[in-house]
């Protein structure tokens, strides 16, 4: 009999066929067993087929294994679209970032880009701890928990992708991902995301009752609007600003590629919020929607002058700044809530085509011939 090697599952020898198999003969019929009971002495019970109406976001009485019929057909939409942005950080070639890095950079340029890459490997960890530990298992329909189980696969992917930077660059793995402790404006908005988040990570969180609901909701909201939405949005624009001036342009391809799937999980999220909204009969706290923004732009703010001193070309922190209150504004209109900043402008027209540039890629060059999966996402 064949035997697993649970060890070392990889390795395993394949199991060779059963002596009838070999020699064309069909199988022996099982003999029954002893424990099997007559049907009619089976229980009588049955359960009534769901009604797809029933479902609900949070707090449905529906079962939360049966998929379809769908009540949310837009939530496995994002699902089967998040699966064409398919990639891994070892398609991407980075041997020329090793050069620009060691070479071409400067000082200046490679505070900011080690910097960026600090920030983000504890950001992506955060979020995928919040999506897989305190939303996903709240949600009473199986098609938002598939999407966000897809979406905690990419924030791993994510954090593989910048780990795979910092080793490939040679990086001080230890020093770079300690920053975040040490630097008070890494940690500044690392602390304000934990404090906003860890609402919904209570154990003890009843989401049948509206104070805890309320809570839940404002949680679920800073996560798709300000930590998705807004600042990892606007995360990744200083080193596409160097990617655009033809430097660490394998860092900045694989940015994009991040990009697209923050994109898809900040509409994701706001679209869940808005759902919750209908179905609980809630609405956002205007006073809490004024502190939460003001919140994320001191934190934004401070962010961008310790990472922005002084400019690097083609990039200020005035613009990173700029450009983080613009998307905020844009997230409000997608929840129909006041623009937190209604006078800001789109400092970084550029930002947009990023998330939606057509990826040529040659074959002798790197590993894929064109990323066609990437391409042929609909937004």
């Amino acid at each position: 009999m064949f035997q697993p090697n649970w060890e070392d599952p990889l390795n395993a020898a394949i199991p060779s066929l059963p002596d009838f198999q070999a020699a064309g003969k069909p199988a022996p019929a099982p003999e029954p067993a002893d424990t099997e009971k007559p049907l009619d002495s089976l229980p009588p019970e049955s359960l009534a087929p769901i009604n797809p109406q029933d479902k609900r976001v949070v707090n449905g009485l529906t079962d939360v294994n049966q998929l379809a019929p769908f009540k949310y057909p837009w939530a496995w939409e994002f699902f089967l679209n998040a699966n064409k942005n398919h990639w891994t950080p070892l398609d991407i070639n980075m041997g020329q970032d090793v050069q620009d890095y060691h070479h071409r950079l400067t000082a200046e340029e490679r505070h900011v880009y080690e910097h960026v890459l600090a920030y983000l490997t504890t950001s992506d960890i955060l979020a995928m701890r919040n999506i897989g530990l305190a939303v996903m298992e709240k949600m009473s329909a199986p098609e938002l928990q598939i999407y966000q189980a897809r979406q905690v696969y990419e924030e791993s992917m994510h954090t593989w992708t910048y780990q795979h930077c910092i080793e490939t660059l040679g990086l001080n793995q230890s020093e770079i991902y300690n920053r975040y402790r040490v630097v008070p404006a890494l940690y500044h908005k690392i602390r304000l995301a934990q404090e906003r988040l860890n609402a919904a990570l209570r154990p003890d969180i009843d989401l049948k009752q509206r104070d805890d609901l309320e809570e839940f909701v404002e949680s679920y909201t800073f996560f798709a609007a300000v930590f998705e939405g807004s600042w990892f949005y606007n995360g990744f624009s200083p080193v596409f600003a160097l990617q655009r001036r033809g430097l660490m342009k394998g860092t900045g391809e694989q940015f994009q590629y991040i990009l697209r799937d923050e994109v898809m999980h900040a509409a994701f999220g706001l679209r869940v919020v808005r759902q919750i909204l209908q179905e609980e009969n809630l609405s956002l706290n205007p006073k809490h929607w004024k502190q939460m923004w003001e919140a994320a732009e001191a934190a934004e703010t401070q962010y961008a002058h310790f990472l922005l001193p002084e400019p690097i070309l083609g990039y200020r922190a005035e613009e990173h700044i700029e450009q983080f209150r613009f998307v905020a504004n844009r997230r409000a209109k997608q929840l129909k809530m006041p623009e937190p900043f209604p006078s800001a402008k789109n400092a970084l027209p550029w930002l947009d085509e990023q998330a939606s540039m057509r990826k040529e890629k040659n074959f002798f060059e790197t590993r894929v011939t064109e990323y066609q999966t990437g391409a042929a996402l609909s937004w």
